[in-house]
């Protein structure tokens, strides 16, 4: 039976990590991040791999930093054959790399050499990607990088956000790797070197890059919302005050109007001027310390005095 050290952090990783089990692989440890605190009220929680492992009977390590770390040198006692990540989201030193006897290898949620990093679904979706899917690859010292096995690839529609494509990914990636794993385990496939010319990056989005920028267009604006939800959430400023963007519609309406003004009110409407003189209507937004709301809510509510003609940053 192959031995695999798998590892993972998110909800992402689980289904991958069930289907080796349920598949007869003999995963020997679950290596994930470390409890950390959640939500308002701070409350240390486990990662859903972590939880996934103790369901599975799977030892787990939590180490803060892999490298140099007491679970590195355990994870060489275990002698695998196999490692297999799937959003760890810890760098992985050389020295761990060459412990396995076939290597290590990635579930990466790109096309690769598209989107290497740590948010290729956010930007996939962020750019207005028709479509993204998972590779299969080789680990080695350089991020990303590594030869590619396999690859799989499904469409973004315009109704996909960050979760909705995660899940799909999972499913996704959980199968190709099934499929591919025996090949690499016997040798009959051999990874293929990623054209180093059509590299694009993701790096982790930044506090900047969450702003609506209101001169883009409102096709553009969506790509944004949807790519940034359910986390961390697009958001807008009005009068000092954070609107967290979850749903936005591009309008088939025009406008002159300066992008970020607001150019139509009423009861349960609300839409905003954007660059190209197109239009955008705000479906649910989240104000300053409340819970989210449809615009209705939020306009019969604490936005009663957002009126025509006020502009939002």
């Amino acid at each position: 039976m192959t031995k695999i050290v798998f590892m993972g952090t998110p909800q992402f990783s689980v289904p991958i990590l069930e289907g080796l089990v349920a598949n007869g692989y003999e995963v020997v440890a679950a290596v994930t991040q470390p409890d950390r605190p959640v939500g308002r009220k701070k409350i240390i929680t486990p990662t859903p791999v972590k939880e996934a492992a103790l369901r599975l009977d799977i030892p787990v390590l939590q180490p803060e930093k892999i490298s140099g770390s007491p679970e590195m040198e355990k994870i060489g006692e275990l002698q695998p054959d196999l490692i297999v990540t799937a959003a760890f989201g810890q760098f992985l030193p050389e020295r761990l790399l060459q412990i396995p006897t076939h290597g290590a290898i990635n579930v990466h949620a790109s096309l690769l050499p598209k989107y290497r990093g740590g948010a290729p679904v956010h930007y996939s979706i962020m750019n207005g990607e028709k479509e993204t899917g998972v590779t299969i690859m080789e680990m080695i010292k350089k991020m990303d990088a590594g030869g590619i096995y396999s690859q799989a690839s499904l469409p973004i529609t315009r109704q996909d956000d960050v979760g909705m494509m995660f899940d799909k990914l999972s499913l996704l990636g959980k199968e190709l790797l099934l499929e591919t794993l025996p090949k690499i385990l016997d040798g009959s496939l051999q990874p293929v070197p990623q054209d180093e010319e059509k590299v694009t990056f993701s790096p982790n989005i930044t506090r900047e890059q969450e702003a609506i920028d209101w001169h883009k267009t409102a096709e553009e604006i969506d790509c944004q919302v949807r790519g940034m939800r359910p986390w961390p959430i697009a958001f807008a400023m009005y009068n000092d005050q954070r609107w967290k963007l979850w749903a936005v519609t591009p309008l088939e309406e025009t406008t002159d109007a300066q992008p970020g003004t607001i150019i139509h009110r009423d009861k349960k409407a609300l839409w905003i001027a954007c660059g190209n003189q197109t239009v955008v209507a705000i479906d649910e937004l989240q104000p300053a310390g409340k819970g989210k709301q449809t615009i209705a809510a939020f306009l019969n509510g604490s936005g009663q005095q957002v009126a025509v003609g006020q502009q939002v940053n």
